[in-house]
Parts: structure tokens; sequence; C-alpha cells
């Protein structure tokens, strides 16, 4: 995970890794091709990217596994158990690093990824402000943690602050608003189907996909707003 001064400590003392002790690596590869459909939709060939929080590193190393052999890819990650998860995976392209980026005023890439980082940072604004300097393009994905049904059963998103550590909500609206209001210029999104995709264990949740599949080809938006299970995946400059 990421952090700056004021970042909770979940991060660094352990527990976040208790709680989550694949630190969601089974979930890597989903991510990661979103990350590329971003990249090819808006025909992007960098040479360098870097995650911030890159948790066990498996994003980046299935985006080494699949990116041209010119590709260097690089990771920051606070939590020395995160850290640990990374730090044997490194290879001639791919490099780990315990650090906080925000503090190296060396680091500048082609593509910065942020996926799943910001609405775990306590000043998540500041934190926005401070990395966009770090790259030319961000790709970032988003949790859309605030819609009518998961307000509507409040646990829900008691449990994503308890479990995940998530301290902000977003819609679509409010997460395009705060990277707009921290200095980014939006290039390109899209929805990605977070419940569909990764969650369908349980015969309420195959349910609700459901009806989330039929109404999502009808209106996408609504259906994020209403039904929720989408995150968002956002290419800026």
């Amino acid at each position: 995970m990421v952090s700056n001064t004021e970042q909770h400590n979940i991060y660094t003392d352990g527990n976040y890794k208790e709680k989550n002790p694949t630190w969601h690596i089974e979930d890597s590869p989903w991510k990661a091709n979103h990350v590329l459909s971003i990249l090819k939709r808006n025909n992007l060939q960098p040479k360098s990217i870097c995650e911030v929080g890159c948790g066990a590193g498996e994003i980046l190393i299935q985006l080494y596994n699949q990116m041209p052999e010119y590709v260097q890819f690089y990771g920051y990650e606070i939590s020395p158990q995160g850290f640990e998860l990374c730090k044997n995976r490194e290879n001639n392209r791919v490099k780990f690093y315990l650090k906080d980026l925000v503090l190296d005023n060396e680091a500048f890439f082609d593509v910065l990824l942020v996926i799943d980082v910001f609405e775990h940072v306590e000043d998540y604004l500041g934190f926005l402000k401070k990395i966009n300097t770090k790259s030319k393009y961000k790709i970032f994905h988003i949790p859309l943690d605030l819609s009518l049904q998961r307000v509507l059963r409040i646990n829900s998103i008691l449990t994503a602050r308890e479990q995940l550590g998530h301290l902000h909500y977003f819609t679509k609206e409010t997460a395009l608003a705060a990277l707009e209001d921290t200095g980014y210029k939006i290039i390109d999104y899209f929805y990605t189907a977070t419940n569909i995709d990764l969650h369908e264990k349980l015969a309420q949740t195959k349910f609700m996909n459901i009806i989330r599949k039929i109404s999502f080809k009808f209106n996408q938006d609504l259906t994020a707003r209403i039904l929720g299970g989408y995150s968002l995946m956002v290419l800026t400059e």
C-alpha cells in the first residue's frame, strides 16, 4: 500500500496483512488486463511503468509477462509486509522499493499506476497533488463504494472500512471530480465489473449480478449508482 506522513498505520503495523494475507494477488491478472486495455484504447506505448502501493507486485509481473521487452517496471510499497511479498520477484526489468514514492524526488515515469489506492489515504487530495508530478500519464482504478444499494445495506460499506481500510467512498462523478480538482486532465475512463468478474460466490451475489448485467446494457451510470458493484478505470495526464 501507499503512504505519506498522514497515512493510517495499518499498512506498516501488519494489521492489513493479517486481514488480507494474499494482498489480493488473486485479483491482479484481472486488474492488469484492464490496464492493458486502457493503454491500447489510447495508443500508449510507455517505456517505463511505475505502480504506487504495489502490494505483492503481481500486477507489474502480469504486465511484464505481456508487454514488450523494452518496458521497465517499478513498484513502490511502504508496508514491510507487502514488500516481503514482492521483493524476491524482481528481475532485470522489474524493480521493487520499500519506499514512499512521494518522497522520492528523482522518480519520474511514463505511466504511473494508482490501482485501488487513494481511497485508503487519509489526505487523499494532498496525495493526489503530490503524485501528479511523478509521470506523464496516470492510470487509476477506483472502487465505487457509494451506491444506493450499499447505502441501504450500510454494513457493506463498514466492512470495506474495517476489512479493506477504505477511508473514502466515491461515485463515478465524485471520483472524477477529485482528480480534476487536484490538477489531472481526464483522457479516458470506463467501468470495471468488480462484483461480476471477481465476486461470484454467494447465491445472493449471483442473483444481483444477473440484474446488474441486464441493467448495465441499458444505462451504465444508473446501474453503478443504484446497484453498485463497479469500479472505475481512468487514464489522465
